[in-house]
């Protein structure tokens, strides 16, 4: 009690004045129903496959395809870490505005992926450069490098185009 007789009602409990998350896509694996989940793990195929393909070449143009190397494995790595979030339902427990996340991620990994993808395109391109350092003017890629390289600049592309649906399914969930 106070001097004045009248009771002090207790602080507010911190843990329940914070905001809900805002997230309009479903938690655990409803997620997987969704198309946002269906490019997600698209993403994560053929974003695997990119990399896996470019590593496979041996890498011929390290100054290009370091690039595409590095944006594929980064850009599996955080997919399969943003559907292992919605699929536990950890976006319930961590209060964020998941749509403009959501958005932001996809942006900015849709850039860098078109990035890559004209990267990796360009070192497929270059089939038939010859290198002058050898004897006998041999091309920059093998047959079997440049199949591969082909390879991966389709599923570079096609990994670019899921990022640019899951933008257009993000901005559409995050614009007011």
């Amino acid at each position: 009690m106070s001097a004045g007789g009248a009771s002090v009602p207790p602080p507010p409990n911190p843990a329940v004045s914070f905001p809900a998350p805002r997230v309009t896509l479903p938690a655990g694996p409803d997620i997987l129903r969704t198309y946002s989940g269906a490019f997600v793990c698209l993403e994560i195929l053929f974003g695997g496959l990119v990399w896996i393909l470019v590593a496979s070449s041996n890498v011929p143009l390290p100054l290009l395809q370091g690039w595409v190397m590095f944006v594929s494995v980064t850009a599996f790595f955080f997919s399969l870490l943003f559907l292992g979030m919605f699929l536990s339902g950890m976006v319930t427990q961590i209060d964020a505005n998941w749509n403009f996340l959501d958005f932001a991620y996809h942006f900015t990994v849709f850039v860098f992926y078109f990035g890559a993808f004209l990267l990796e395109a360009a070192a497929t391109s270059l089939h038939d450069l010859h290198c002058n350092a050898t004897v006998t003017g041999q091309p920059l890629l093998s047959d079997n490098q440049y199949n591969i390289n082909v390879a991966a600049s389709i599923f570079a592309f096609m990994t670019t185009a899921c990022y640019g649906c899951s933008l257009g399914l993000a901005l559409r969930r995050w614009r007011p």
